[in-house]
């Protein structure tokens, strides 16, 4: 097992910054994903780990190493693409052993690997066949299987589960997880879907325009963002940003008289609350509905409180309400989130 410290790196493409002063560290054995939306600079960073980019400042250690400078082939390090770039014309055997023949590994080696490798990856029965006679799902496995032979200490993952639907998304997302405990590798996974990063993930390294916005674990990431990114970008649906004013020396919800909103600090212009952490309650806020998504297991209401639309509510069953009815919605107070208006959070009453 290796960790991976990254530096102060900056990519500079001429004179724009994709990525600028990223610094974290991946512990020897952890499962870490650098999540955030297109162009955020994930497989740039990504990239730059496996040498197949150049940092224009900063450093990378692999282990004990500066690797900075070092080619992708002295890295020690695999790879699995968000393309599976199978070849065609050989056998999944073939394309498994690929990189062990190019690599000039001993071959008195490729039997005991591969018979461990196809078994980890439930490929036995599938070593005969061409990759045009297997699913997506199956040539996902094979391209984790080409990486995983090659028996390095370190993985990288970009997108590689964004051409499956969602079904098979949803068991390769358990199969890569398991492999990675089971093999004890340092594996770091870009992605732009926050289900992976959730489910997946030790620490997740959130990215946005080149800079970290927060890393954190996936717990810390859902209950205590440190900002509206963070809090918008985790979590289906998303956090509610419901706006604030001050009125007669207390914090209310803008456009309504009150009440006072409890624990809201001095310079909150916004209230975070989850849509799960909401419920109708008789006793609440006054809102109105402005449409019902029904899901089978539960329902999203989306309503209208005060001067702001769009808000969230998450409720079991099939909540049969219609557009401009009249509810009152209530939540803890331990689920409340503050923004400032730079959008950095100001306080977040702890659970």
């Amino acid at each position: 097992m290796s960790s991976i410290v990254l530096d102060n790196l900056t990519k500079q493409y001429g004179g724009a910054a994709a990525i600028q002063g990223v610094s974290f560290s991946v512990p020897a054995g952890s499962f870490t994903v650098l999540l955030g939306p297109s162009g955020c600079g994930k497989s740039t960073t990504l990239r730059m780990i496996a040498g197949l980019d150049t940092p224009t400042s900063g450093s990378i250690h692999i282990g004990d190493r500066d690797v900075t400078q070092l080619p992708p082939s002295k890295r020690r390090i695999s790879m699995v693409f968000q393309s599976y770039a199978l070849f065609p014309h050989l056998s999944v055997r073939e394309n498994i052993l690929f990189g062990l023949k190019v690599r000039k590994e001993p071959a008195r080696d490729y039997d005991r690997r591969l018979k461990r490798v196809a078994g980890l990856l439930g490929l036995n029965h599938l070593l005969d066949r061409k990759p045009s006679q297997l699913s997506g799902g199956q040539q996902q496995r094979v391209a984790l299987g080409r990486a995983v032979i090659s028996e390095a200490p370190v993985c990288l993952m970009d997108e590689p589960l964004s051409n499956l639907d969602a079904q098979l998304r949803h068991e390769m997302r358990r199969e890569i997880r398991a492999l990675q405990q089971d093999l004890g590798i340092t594996m770091v996974y870009v992605t732009h879907d926050q289900t992976e990063a959730m489910s997946m993930a030790d620490q997740v390294v959130l990215l946005r325009g080149g800079q970290i916005e927060q890393h954190d674990t996936p717990d810390g990431l859902y209950a205590r963002p440190a900002s509206e990114f963070a809090a918008r970008f985790i979590g289906t649906p998303p956090m509610n940003l419901i706006g604030l004013t001050a009125l007669r020396g207390a914090t209310v919800i803008a456009g309504m008289d009150g009440p006072a909103i409890a624990n809201a600090p001095a310079g909150a212009v916004k209230l975070g609350v989850r849509p799960e952490h909401i419920r109708i309650d008789g006793d609440g806020i006054a809102a109105t509905v402005e449409s019902v998504e029904y899901f089978g297991a539960d329902s999203i209401v989306v309503c209208r409180v005060g001067d702001t639309s769009g808000v969230a509510v998450r409720v079991g069953g099939h909540l049969r309400a219609q557009a401009g009815e009249a509810l009152r919605l209530s939540w803890p107070d331990g689920q409340q989130h503050f923004f400032a208006a730079d959008s950095a959070v100001i306080n977040t009453v702890r659970r």
